[in-house]
């Protein structure tokens, strides 16, 4: 299992990150490789994703949130192994920074591949530039889900 780390510094305030986050259908817009993401219920959505021409479809589960601080996660079922967790720190009024850590297995020759050549590292570092761009581009959230979720 290989883990990958990536933080950004996003200019809004940590609520609008946290809430933007939990927006898990608006994923394909600054996810490279994610196709879809459906939201089952409050704590499970089924991805669709392609990579190196791989199509994947999986679903995961929430098991610890916490609004404006932390949304952790596990695989449920399908070929892809994780678990991840994504908090929010806020810096100041109008800055937060936003840090991913997840736990990728690799299961498939494309993803063992990726994970050797550094893809995996490199898709994260982009998908988290690319969040900052679409949040700050977008000034506001396009939504909001301030549930608890508790581990356990």
């Amino acid at each position: 299992m290989s883990t990958v780390k990536e933080s950004v510094e996003v200019e809004v305030p940590v609520h609008t990150a946290y809430n933007q986050w939990t927006q898990f259908e608006e994923f394909p817009n600054f996810m490279e490789g994610v196709e879809e993401v459906r939201q089952l219920d409050d704590v499970h959505n089924h991805w669709t994703t392609k990579i190196g021409g791989v199509r994947r479809e999986f679903d995961t589960e929430i098991i610890d949130q916490l609004p404006d601080e932390r949304i952790a996660w596990r695989t449920t079922s399908g070929d892809t192994k994780q678990k991840g967790l994504v908090s929010f720190q806020r810096l100041d009024d109008t800055h937060t920074r936003v840090e991913l850590v997840m736990d990728v297995e690799s299961g498939g020759v494309a993803e063992k591949t990726a994970d050797m050549t550094g893809m995996i590292d490199r898709r994260v570092k982009g998908d988290m530039r690319r969040f900052k761009e679409y949040i700050e581009h977008r000034g506001g959230e396009s939504g909001a889900w301030r549930g608890r979720i508790k581990p356990g």
